[in-house]
């Protein structure tokens, strides 16, 4: 009885993992988003270099986070939850302004 618990619990928090991306994974899709607002001109060097410095300063805290607990606990996680859903929030602003640079080539 004791395995058939443990089974469906592994199942339940795979199920979970699945339908909400990784604090890792959302990095690599807002890395995306920046490299294609950079490479089709809808972002401006000012507008990438402060992305980038706020995704840098979210990327250190997440390490410090980890390092000092042994882990993310959940109230770090939703914290990190939102601190990278403010800054797809900002990527997305700024891919959308009037503010142009001329496409990369």
């Amino acid at each position: 009885m004791a395995g058939l618990t443990g089974a469906a619990g592994r199942m339940q928090a795979q199920g979970t993992a699945d339908r909400s991306p990784t604090i890792r994974q959302r990095e690599v899709n807002q890395q995306k988003r920046i490299a294609e607002g950079i490479e089709n001109g809808q972002l401006t060097p000012r507008e990438t270099a402060r992305i980038e410095k706020q995704e840098s300063n979210l990327n250190q805290e997440i390490r410090r986070d980890r390092k000092t607990g042994g882990g993310l606990s959940p109230k770090e996680r939703r914290q990190i939850n939102r601190q990278q859903n403010r800054l797809s929030r900002e990527i997305y602003r700024q891919k959308h302004d009037s503010q142009t640079a001329p496409p990369a080539k």
